[in-house]
């Protein structure tokens, strides 16, 4: 069974670095809101016909609902959307390496307001984190973006930190698929209903190859985040979040050979990179040693 969680893992954060490059290539064609709208529809469409296959209907708690659907708000719109942003402003590398920070928010917030202690591998990682984080921001001018624009993937990571919280509370309430499907659908309705609103319909119309990438994105990003979910289900948080952290050098990995003459890779950025996936390990595979 641990090769089965590992492996699981593994190809979970190879799929969430391959939706990375997917989106970063789609976004050569069409705008970020093109390309997050696509990612909700293929997520909608995949998790009701999972529930639809596994029955999950069940009936769900008022509470569980409202804590989904608030889930739905932040993590997928508000975090999913200011990922495709940082890709789109500061590259698939340096956004995947900062959103990949949101253990320590959740860590952050779980300390804030459930009470749980400061560790030796939490101050440890902290400070590595911050070490990578500072690499990249100084490196930020060499590889094409204002400093400034570091902030954006922080946010992502932010909301991904604090939306972990609030689905952990409604699966007290809610089956995990179904719980799934009301938190995407919730921000496809959303995000669809901004975008009417503020008359962008132009960024509900997509074609050729950028259409096809952000499909792939999606079936990429919700098979990454459906195998995670089997690999917790199987597993130690403190193993299956270590390996699914390590995305980043995945993301690294693929931005050689398919993101050539699109992104340049500095010694700065690759140093970077890994000094923050190893901070995630400290946070997450011995914070609770």
């Amino acid at each position: 069974m641990p090769r089965t969680v590992h492996a699981l893992a593994l190809v979970s954060a190879l799929c969430s670095a391959g939706a990375t490059i997917l989106i970063r290539q789609g976004l050569r064609g069409r705008g970020p809101y093109t390309g997050f709208w696509i990612n909700l529809v293929v997520g909608t469409v995949g998790l009701w016909a999972a529930v639809l296959l596994t029955g999950e209907f069940g009936r769900p708690s008022a509470a569980g609902v409202a804590f989904f659907v608030l889930a739905g708000l932040i993590g997928t719109v508000a975090g999913r959307l200011l990922r495709f942003v940082s890709i789109d402003k500061v590259g698939a590398s340096v956004a995947a390496s900062l959103i990949n920070l949101h253990p320590l928010v959740a860590t952050g917030v779980a300390i804030l307001l459930l009470g749980e202690r400061v560790t030796a591998p939490i101050l440890a990682g902290t400070v590595v984190i911050v070490l990578g984080t500072t690499l990249l921001s100084v490196g930020g001018q060499r590889t094409g973006f204002r400093p400034w624009q570091i902030t954006l993937p922080l946010l992502s990571a932010t909301c991904f930190g604090v939306v972990a919280v609030l689905r952990k509370l409604g699966l007290s309430e809610t089956g995990a698929v179904l719980g799934s499907a009301i938190n995407i659908t919730t921000a496809l309705v959303a995000f669809t209903g901004f975008l009417l609103a503020s008359g962008d319909r132009d960024a509900l119309a997509c074609r050729g190859r950028s259409l096809a990438y952000f499909v792939a994105a999606g079936v990429a990003e919700n098979g990454a985040v459906f195998l995670n979910v089997v690999a917790l289900s199987l597993g130690a948080v403190s193993v299956v979040a270590p390996l699914y952290g390590t995305a980043p050098i995945f993301v690294l990995f693929l931005s050689f050979f398919f993101l050539r003459g699109v992104e340049t890779l500095s010694a700065r950025l690759v140093l970077g990179t890994l000094l923050i996936v190893l901070g995630v390990y400290l946070i997450t595979a011995l914070s609770g040693r």
